[in-house]
């Protein structure tokens, strides 16, 4: 004698194995199941992440293309070392204002020019940390007008090399050279005579009559 009860055999084994299936994967997953533990080991590892050069993580840099060319983004003054460590030798970051690896004139980079930080690590090279990046251009743009009145050539190769929330003011060329290569920092240029050959970036900076770019006049 034949018993129906409404659910044909075939669908009531077929959902037997897709329960002892999902059981089994539950048993020998590394996380558990219904816990938020597998979870937070995840982000724990994504927010430990070392820093890429290029200030992201495994390889990726930030960007929010609004005016800032795909720049990497340091978020502080250790990140920002490490990142220009990739340039050149910034292994040892110091931001005591009487340290002797500042430059004169390096206190003047202040408030005003929305800088937040100032930090040197020997060899010439000095780092920024930028509030707003709109204001340090302007205030920079605004500084080479006055002095071109002066001199109208200065300016003409650009002075700061730029991250998204950071500025690197270095002393040697072979620095220089590796921060613009792909990935890196672009040179922020307002002199409104710069036009480098073709084939280098001239993208539009926050502020009009400035543009970055990966051209360095040696």
């Amino acid at each position: 004698m034949i018993i129906y009860t409404g659910v044909p055999a075939i669908m009531r084994i077929q959902r037997l194995v897709a329960v002892s299936t999902a059981a089994l994967l539950c048993l020998t997953a590394l996380t558990a199941c219904g816990s938020d533990e597998g979870k937070d080991s995840l982000n724990d590892y994504l927010d430990n992440q070392a820093p890429a050069k290029n200030g992201g993580t495994d390889g990726l840099g930030g960007s929010d293309g609004n005016g800032k060319a795909r720049l990497p983004k340091a978020g502080s003054m250790a990140k920002a070392a490490q990142i220009v460590n990739g340039y050149g030798d910034c292994s040892d970051i110091s931001t005591d204002p009487h340290d002797d690896d500042f430059f004169p004139g390096d206190e003047t980079y202040d408030s005003n020019w929305a800088v937040s930080e100032r930090g040197a690590c020997g060899k010439g090279t000095r780092i920024f940390m930028i509030k707003d990046l709109k204001t340090f251009q302007a205030t920079y743009k605004a500084e080479l007008d006055a002095d071109r009145k002066e001199s109208p050539n200065k300016g003409h190769r650009g002075k700061f090399l730029l991250g998204q929330d950071f500025a690197v003011l270095p002393d040697q060329k072979p620095v220089i050279r590796n921060a613009i290569k792909p990935g890196g920092l672009l040179i922020l240029n307002c002199h409104p005579d710069f036009n480098p050959p073709s084939g280098y970036r001239k993208d539009p900076a926050l502020v009009k009559g400035c543009v970055l770019t990966d051209y360095f006049e040696d």
